[in-house]
C-alpha cells in the first residue's frame, strides 16, 4: 500500500477494463464513465483527510529502515498536498467532461485507465522523498502521457506529435537520470533529506554539472524554452480532455521537480542559479507569448500560452523567497484551472464543428452562449484582468520581483519584462475572443449546438472558481502561502528522515 490518494486511482485503473467490458455485456455503456469518476471522486476526498493529517507535519512511508541512506520512500508535507490536489481535482473534472467527450472515440476502457495511471504517477511525483520513487512514478506519468497524446492513431498528426513528444521526454528525462547517476556517485544516496544534508552547502563541480542537468531534464517536461517544442505540437493533436491535462497539470511536474531539487538539495544562497533560472523564465515568458500572437489554430494558440505562462511562474520560483515561491504556486493553481478551462471549450468548440482554426470558429461563442461565456472568463483570467484569479497571482509575482529588485538591481529589469509579456498576453486573448464572440458566426459556426451537459459542468465549475478565488482569494492565497513555507522548511523535512 501506498496512500490513499494514489491506491485509489491505481486500483480503478487496474479494475477499469474489466468494469467496461462488463458494462458492454450487460449494455452499460456509462458504467464505466461512473467507475473513473468514482476513482477520481474517492482519491480527492482521501487527500482531503491526508492534508488534515500533514498539516504543520511531514509524513513519511517508507519501505525499508531509514537508518539506509538510499531507502526509497514517500516524505508528505504540505507542497506535496498542494500539487497533488491541483493534480486530482483537474482529473476529476477532465473525467466528467469525458463521460460525453469520448462518445464519438473507441477505447474507453483504456482511455480511462490511462488517464488514471497519469495522474498516480503526478500524485507520486509529489509525493516522492527520494528520486528512485521519483523516477518511478515519474516514468509512469510519461508513458501514460505519451499514449493519451497519440489516442486517435488512426490519424497521422496524433501519432506524429506522440512520437516526438516520447523522444524529447525520454531525452530529458535521462538526463535527469544521468544528474541522479552523478549525485549518488557523490553522496552514496538518492534520498532527497541525506542529499540536502550533504549537498546544501557544499558546491562542486560535479555537483553543480547535476545541477544544470536537473535543471534541462525537467525544463523539458516543464516546457520551459529552448526545451518546449514538443508542447505546440501535441496539444492541438491529443484529444482537449488531454490537452487540458498536459497543460493544466503534466507540465506542472516539472515545475514541482523543480522547485523540490532546487531549493532543497541545491540551496540558493550555495549555488546561486537564480539570476540564471530568471533569464529562463524571461525567456521562456517572451517565446511564448509572442508565438502565441502568430497563431491561427485556437488550441496551438493555446499550447504556446501555456509557455508563457510557465515562464511567469518559474520566474516566481527564481525569485528564491517564500513571497516569490507563494506566488508561484498561487499561479500554478490559476493557471491549473483557467488553461484547463479554455481547453475543454476548445473541445466543445471542435466537437460541435470539427475545426480549430480561428476563421472557421468566427462567431461560434454567439451559438453556444455557455461555453463562449466560460471562455471569455477562462481568456480574461490569464489575461490578467481584475478581479479574476489570473491578475492575482500574476501580481504576486511581479511584486515579489520588484521587491527582490531592491537588494538587486537586475531585477527591475527582469520585473519589466515580464510586465511587457503581461500585456502581450492581453493582445491575443483580446484578438481571439474578439474572433470567437464578438464577430458574426461564418458558415461553420452556423451550425454548432451546444455542448452536452457534463461537459458544461465542468467547464462552469472551473469558470466559476476563475471568478471566485480572484474575488475572495485569501483561503487560496493561504494554502499557496503553506506550500510555499513547506518547500522553505528545509530542517523539518530532513528531520522526518534524518534523526
Amino acid at each position: 500500500m501506498l496512500t490513499w490518494p494514489i491506491d485509489f486511482l491505481v486500483l480503478f485503473a487496474i479494475t477499469a477494463p474489466i468494469v467496461h467490458l462488463g458494462g458492454v455485456r450487460v449494455k452499460a455503456r456509462r458504467l464505466i464513465d461512473v467507475w473513473a469518476v468514482a476513482g477520481f471522486t474517492l482519491s480527492f476526498l482521501s487527500l482531503c483527510l491526508l492534508h488534515k493529517e500533514a498539516s504543520g507535519n511531514v509524513i513519511t512511508q517508507c519501505w525499508a529502515s531509514l537508518r539506509l541512506r538510499g531507502a526509497a520512500l514517500l516524505e508528505i508535507d504540505m507542497l506535496s498536498i498542494f500539487m497533488a490536489g491541483v493534480f486530482i481535482f483537474v482529473g476529476l473534472l477532465t473525467a466528467i467532461y469525458s463521460t460525453r467527450y469520448m462518445d464519438r472515440d473507441t477505447g474507453r476502457g483504456e482511455y480511462y485507465t490511462l488517464l488514471l495511471l497519469m495522474v498516480a504517477g503526478m500524485v507520486g511525483v509529489a509525493f516522492a522523498g527520494d528520486f528512485f520513487t521519483f523516477f518511478l512514478f515519474w516514468e509512469l506519468m510519461c508513458l501514460t502521457s505519451y499514449v493519451l497524446v497519440a489516442f486517435r492513431k488512426i490519424r497521422w498528426e496524433p501519432v506524429e506529435a506522440g512520437f516526438k513528444y516520447l523522444i524529447m521526454s525520454s531525452a530529458g528525462t535521462a538526463t535527469v537520470l544521468f544528474a541522479m547517476s552523478i549525485l549518488y556517485g557523490l553522496t552514496g544516496s538518492l534520498n532527497f533529506a541525506y542529499l540536502s544534508t550533504t549537498l546544501s552547502g557544499n558546491p562542486g563541480p560535479w555537483s553543480i554539472l547535476a545541477l544544470a542537468m536537473t535543471i534541462m531534464g525537467l525544463g523539458v517536461k516543464a516546457a520551459m524554452v529552448p526545451f518546449h517544442t514538443w508542447l505546440p505540437d501535441a496539444h492541438p493533436a491529443a484529444p482537449s480532455s488531454i490537452s487540458a491535462m498536459l497543460s493544466g497539470v503534466v507540465i506542472k511536474t516539472g515545475v514541482y521537480g523543480l522547485v523540490r531539487i532546487l531549493i532543497l538539495i541545491f540551496a540558493p544562497a550555495a549555488y546561486s542559479w537564480q539570476l540564471i533560472l530568471a533569464a529562463f523564465a524571461v525567456l521562456t515568458m517572451t517565446t511564448g507569448n509572442l508565438m502565441a500572437l502568430l497563431q491561427s489554430d485556437l488550441k496551438r494558440l493555446l499550447a504556446f500560452s501555456s509557455i508563457g505562462q510557465i515562464g511567469y511562474i518559474i520566474f516566481g520560483i527564481a525569485v528564491a523567497s517564500v513571497s516569490g515561491l507563494t506566488g508561484s504556486l498561487f499561479h500554478v493553481m490559476n493557471h491549473a484551472i483557467s488553461k484547463a478551462l479554455l481547453f475543454l471549450c476548445s473541445g466543445a468548440f471542435l466537437l460541435a464543428v470539427e475545426s480549430r482554426d480561428l476563421e472557421e470558429l468566427a462567431g461560434i461563442g454567439r451559438r453556444m452562449k455557455v461555453t463562449g461565456l466560460t471562455f471569455i472568463i477562462g481568456s480574461m483570467a490569464l489575461a490578467g484582468v481584475p478581479p479574476l484569479n489570473g491578475f492575482q497571482s500574476e501580481f504576486m509575482i511581479v511584486l515579489s520581483g520588484l521587491q527582490k529588485a531592491a537588494s538587486e538591481s537586475p531585477w527591475y529589469l527582469l520585473s519589466a519584462l515580464m510586465i511587457l509579456n503581461i500585456l502581450f498576453s492581453v493582445g491575443y486573448y483580446l484578438r481571439i475572443i474578439q474572433v470567437i464572440i464578438l464577430r458574426e458566426p461564418s458558415s461553420t459556426a452556423s451550425k454548432a449546438r451546444e455542448a452536452p451537459a457534463p461537459m458544461i459542468f465542468s467547464m462552469a465549475i472551473l469558470a466559476v472558481l476563475c471568478v471566485l478565488i480572484g474575488v475572495y482569494p485569501g483561503p487560496f492565497v493561504d494554502f499557496a502561502n503553506q506550500a510555499a513555507q513547506a518547500a522553505f522548511n528545509i530542517d523539518a523535512y530532513v528531520r522526518a528522515v534524518v534523526s
